[in-house]
């Protein structure tokens, strides 16, 4: 599993960041904003290509006359947000199966792992691929590198799925209502909440703990308004994120997204938070004062080595 863990090779310097000598601070946002989302080549040819061949060996493994047929594949997490950052190393869809033959009550119902372990089987015989179980989906691994995690479910209605769970019961799962609800706070926010998030995910890449959904979720939810300064977007997010830890499952299932942050992670979550308010603080006030070069450099130390100082 080896070839899932490397740094993927679509990813190369060649197509990365375009350095700014004795540029602004603005600029160098602009920058690293363009240099941190996927490139359309990689849109189509990376997330959607990898989501289609995902779809295209599910069909074939199970077809419309299988006991369970693949209904639909769709893209969730934050490729279908289109929050995803580069390195493209991880892409999560939702493959839907149909109950039409009755194979949930007559096998399923009270076994979720062994539906779970009947989608991971479809990969078993491929050479060229291997899996792992992740918790309730299945990751399947590329040997150029990076992987997609499938969350294979039962479609039960609207937009409710059952999720395979630990225990081996069922989780209802809503993914595509999230995602739906999303969309609709980047519009309210006039298409600024996603190149924001993009920024937090980078800084979380660096010194912080929060999971993907999570940070989104509470990104989505604090703010009121956006302009174009994310700049003052990801300093305000530091300076009030600590009130926001607690928010709510928009998919409607999942109740508080916080509460895999023990006693002792939340801490650490509010010091990074403080941390990071701190030193966004201090950028503000170098860029402020002129002074661009410190402000790129305090920058840097929050959004990794990639950011143009």
């Amino acid at each position: 599993m080896g070839a899932g863990t490397g740094r993927p090779i679509y990813d190369c310097a060649c197509a990365r960041a375009r350095v700014i000598v004795n540029g602004t601070t603005a600029q160098a946002f602009v920058s690293f904003e363009v240099d941190i989302a996927p490139t359309d080549w990689q849109w189509a040819h990376v997330v959607q290509s990898r989501k289609e061949s995902v779809s295209d060996h599910l069909r074939e493994t199970f077809p419309s006359w299988s006991d369970m047929p693949l209904w639909r594949v769709e893209l969730i997490g934050s490729a279908a947000k289109q929050t995803i950052i580069r390195p493209l190393d991880d892409v999560n869809v939702l493959a839907v199966f149909s109950d039409a033959n009755g194979i949930y009550e007559e096998r399923y119902r009270s076994d979720s792992q062994a539906f779970l372990a009947r989608a991971r089987s479809a990969y078993s015989a491929r050479a060229a691929q291997a899996v792992g179980n992740r918790g309730q989906a299945v990751r399947v691994f590329f040997p150029t590198g990076g992987h997609v995690d499938v969350a294979p479910v039962f479609f039960v209605g609207g937009d409710d799925y059952l999720l395979p769970a630990r225990d081996r019961s069922w989780a209802h799962s809503s993914p595509l209502k999230a995602n739906a609800w999303f969309d609709r706070r980047d519009q309210d926010l006039s298409g600024h909440l996603r190149p924001v998030v993009r920024l937090l995910k980078k800084w979380n890449a660096q010194e912080g703990s929060f999971k993907s959904f999570h940070l989104e979720t509470m990104a989505a939810s604090l703010f009121s308004t956006l302009g174009s300064n994310h700049r003052v977007a990801v300093a305000r997010f530091f300076e009030w994120a600590p009130h926001w830890l607690k928010v709510t499952d928009p998919g409607g299932h999942s109740g508080d997204l916080g509460t895999y942050l023990g006693r002792a992670a939340r801490q650490e979550a509010l010091r990074s938070l403080a941390s990071a308010a701190t030193r966004a603080s201090q950028a503000l006030a170098a860029e402020a004062a002129g002074s661009h070069d410190e402000a790129k450099r305090l920058w840097q130390v929050l959004l990794g080595d990639d950011f143009p100082a």
